[in-house]
């Protein structure tokens, strides 16, 4: 009861910045739901002179309610749906994804660029924009700056890739009879799900092909995300050593492995066990919602704890890391693409 207490004016405040939120970014799926939480959260941070009563919940919401967000997402992913359309893609994804991660190590290191940061742009670049960060966060213990500054730079790259990818697909010329080659270039090239949505419904606007684009990006996103599960696992690993050496070898695992991401395959398998019996997919449509709305919620209460002017001040590699990310998805997956006969 002390503890609903303590956490209640945070999380209603956080609340109060997710619902208007959540229907902006209906309106404005290329912005998203959760870059308008940030940045809502950001500027209501300047006008309260005193947060104290405020942290407990705010807290919660930036840590448990992500992690809820990230298990919930598990009941979006039928595995069986995903292994046999998302085969064709497979390479291209896991190459596109090496490449991110490569790049980003590389510039974190060249560059001097803080860890975390690093890691989180190169998930989130490479993996599903802010449902991978979400995900990573609480695995390597990133503070909810570093989120903030992750799913900035992610958003910038999205926009643009959502608003110039149709266009430079015709320009080099993607096959405009069907969805296949621009839908597997969407789904491995584009980061966040809104991003990739709305170029591929933009591409089959452009050559009314119905929803060809859209089913296709979308199976190879989802296929994609799957990446979550071992990535995390590794990071979890690999703090888990540096825990032990900093330590003396004495590490809690209960505090360092992410549990949450057990649950988050769990609830795949559930949704894959329960469709392959003949319930329809569209019965899990509600907790998925819900996911979408927990990641709101929780961006809300990153927002509020994040110093925009610091944010500002410290943005320009992240941005520059960001940009070498995106160019080199970008090249791998023609490549590729080009390499395998889909384009």
């Amino acid at each position: 009861m002390k503890t609903l207490k303590e956490n209640l004016p945070g999380f209603l405040l956080c609340l109060v910045i997710a619902v208007p939120s959540w229907f902006l970014g209906k309106k404005f799926p290329i912005i998203g739901g959760p870059v308008i939480a940030i940045i809502a959260g950001m500027i209501i941070t300047l006008l309260l002179r005193d947060k104290s009563m405020l942290e407990s919940g705010i807290k919660f919401t930036s840590k448990k309610i992500l992690q809820w967000a990230v298990i919930l997402l598990g009941f979006g992913l039928n595995l069986n749906v995903i292994v046999k359309t998302g085969a064709q893609s497979l390479p291209i994804i896991v190459t596109t994804i090496s490449t991110s991660l490569i790049i980003s190590y590389v510039l974190c290191k060249v560059m001097h660029i803080p860890g975390k940061i690093s890691t989180l742009v190169g998930v989130g670049s490479s993996i599903c924009g802010g449902s991978a960060i979400a995900a990573t966060a609480p695995v390597i213990d990133a503070d909810d700056e570093e989120v903030a500054q992750a799913i900035s730079v992610i958003f910038f790259f999205n926009v643009l890739a959502a608003l110039l990818f149709p266009n430079f697909g015709t320009l080099i010329g993607f096959d405009t009879t069907t969805g296949d080659a621009f839908g597997i270039f969407a789904g491995t090239a584009v980061n966040d799900t809104s991003s990739v949505t709305a170029a591929a419904s933009t591409w089959d606007a452009m050559y009314n092909l119905g929803s060809q684009t859209l089913d296709k990006a979308v199976t190879v996103k989802l296929t994609r995300t799957l990446a979550i599960i071992p990535i995390t696992l590794v990071l979890a690993l690999i703090r888990t050593k540096k825990e032990k050496n900093a330590e003396g070898g004495k590490v809690d695992m209960k505090k360092i492995f992410p549990f949450f991401i057990l649950y988050f395959v769990l609830a795949s398998v559930i949704t894959t066990i329960a469709t392959s019996l003949g319930a329809p997919a569209s019965v899990f449509n509600p907790i998925k919602e819900l996911s979408k709305f927990f990641i709101i919620l929780a961006m809300a209460a990153i927002g509020i704890n994040t110093n925009i002017v610091k944010l500002i001040k410290t943005g320009g590699k992240p941005i520059f890391m960001g940009l070498c990310c995106w160019v080199g998805i970008t090249c791998v997956s023609l490549l590729l693409q080009h390499v395998l006969g889909i384009w």
